[in-house]
């Protein structure tokens, strides 16, 4: 494993977890045994006082040493410290314990012979002034607690490297998914290729994040797609008034080379065919530009009068030439002023551009606009293609324009959260319908940016 790599990482962090885990039950169980052990050799001791002579020490045993049949190691105490011991001698240190009655309260601990070898003492108070202090040897219960710490710590070792197996195993399977999506994407990051799936299995959170990264890649692909397409159709519609501004102008430098003016009226003529071109270069650029650009002017989204931008708009259209009716009421909407703007008067340009005379009936009622022409209409089979980019009818293929004026109006209502449509209006004409969210009444609150 690379050094530092998310598996080890977690490889580490399992078998140190499990270590901990398996120290701690060790830990323990060694402390469990000796208190289980410990406590068996307390009763075995008490019991064995309980059945010993203990009148024997107290009658008969007057001096140091060991005593007649008793046999065992006990000390008989004295309240005035003398002893009496039968076997080894017990260091007395309950000395209080045969000063004060207690019957019935046995002292246990761990105590010494005066010969220096650990023992465990208990000490009853069984006559006045009188306590025995009976022990037996601590060597055989030290050794079976170093035997049990032996074995539980080789334990504890098989069980660090059996969690370190595991942990690397677990890591290996549970990153398997992670390895795989990777792989994916370094190789889309070297090769660009936005078309290679990522492999999803099953529903977890690394399935979600191939899902995530398969939708992504598919939008990447899409706009890709979009932006060739973007570029080879404004590429395709460059051409034409390039072409005819070439020409226009070679004929202008090949007059004036060859000495061979031009007729006024035919060089008027080719004067204005230019400016002409330019205007329609101009449009062109602009329109691709502002499409292009979508959003990413990152103009504040704020609450607005969308019948006041439709008024604004209006009065555009009518300084070209329009005549426009409105029947307009009040209806705030969250987004920005300029697209929305420039998306009505693109719609009220394009219905202009359709009516005979120019008329255009505008009205926005309870967040629809409607924008309606009294041209010829549109075959319902060209309906469906009236927002795509460059597209243009057949019909207005000689009328001036981009094709790009109604794609610019789907993106700004897009962008805004609403939809727009066109379709034939009933008595012919066409009608465009956008409806965008909002209030009949302006929420001072909600007016803050996006």
């Amino acid at each position: 494993m690379r050094r530092g790599s998310l598996r080890s990482r977690l490889t580490l962090l399992v078998t140190a977890a499990v270590a901990v885990a398996i120290a701690v039950c060790a830990a323990l169980s060694w402390f469990i045994v000796q208190i289980q052990v410990v406590g068996q050799l307390d009763q075995s001791i008490l019991e064995s006082e309980k059945q010993g002579d203990k009148n024997y020490l107290v009658h008969e045993c007057t001096i140091e040493g060991s005593r007649g049949p008793f046999d065992g190691m006990a000390t008989l105490l004295r309240a005035d410290g003398t002893t009496c011991s039968v076997g080894p001698a017990i260091v007395p240190t309950d000395l209080d314990w045969a000063a004060v009655p207690r019957p019935g309260e046995p002292i246990y601990r761990d105590g010494v012979t005066r010969e220096g070898k650990p023992v465990r003492v208990v000490t009853v108070n069984f006559a006045p002034g009188v306590a025995v202090l009976e022990a037996r040897p601590l060597f055989h219960i030290q050794r079976t607690l170093r035997n049990t710490a032996i074995y539980l710590a080789g334990i504890a070792a098989m069980g660090v490297l059996g969690a370190a197996w595991a942990g690397l195993a677990i890591s290996r399977a549970a990153l398997r998914p992670v390895g795989d999506l990777t792989k994916a994407v370094e190789h889309i990051a070297q090769t660009e290729d936005l078309g290679t799936p990522i492999p999803v299995r099953g529903s977890d959170e690394i399935a979600r994040l191939s899902s995530s990264f398969n939708a992504m890649t598919t939008a990447l692909a899409g706009s890709r797609e979009r932006q060739q397409q973007l570029v080879a159709d404004a590429g395709h519609e460059l051409r034409t008034p390039l072409t005819t501004l070439r020409t226009n102008i070679d004929l202008l430098l090949r007059s004036e080379q060859t000495g061979r003016s031009l007729d006024p009226g035919a060089k008027e003529r080719l004067l204005v065919n230019v400016k002409a071109q330019f205007a329609e270069l101009s449009s062109l650029v602009a329109d691709l530009l502002q499409l292009a650009r979508g959003d990413t002017d990152h103009e504040p989204h704020v609450v607005l009068g969308f019948h006041e931008i439709v008024t604004a708009a209006v009065e555009r259209a009518r300084l070209r030439g329009a005549e426009v009716a409105t029947d307009l009421t009040p209806w705030y909407v969250v987004g920005s002023s300029t697209s929305l703007e420039r998306a009505v008067l693109n719609l009220i340009d394009n219905a202009a551009k359709f009516s005979p005379d120019g008329a255009v009936e505008v009205s926005l009622k309870n967040g629809r606009l409607t924008v309606r022409d009294h041209g010829p209409g549109l075959p319902e089979e060209e309906l469906p293609h009236v927002f795509e980019r460059f597209w243009r009818s057949p019909s207005a293929r000689g009328l001036p324009g981009s094709g790009l004026g109604l794609a610019i109006v789907a993106q700004a209502v897009a962008e805004a959260g609403g939809t727009v449509s066109l379709a034939n209006a009933p008595g012919g004409g066409a009608i465009a319908t956008l409806d965008l969210p909002g209030t009949l009444i302006r929420n001072s609150e909600s007016d803050k940016s996006r």
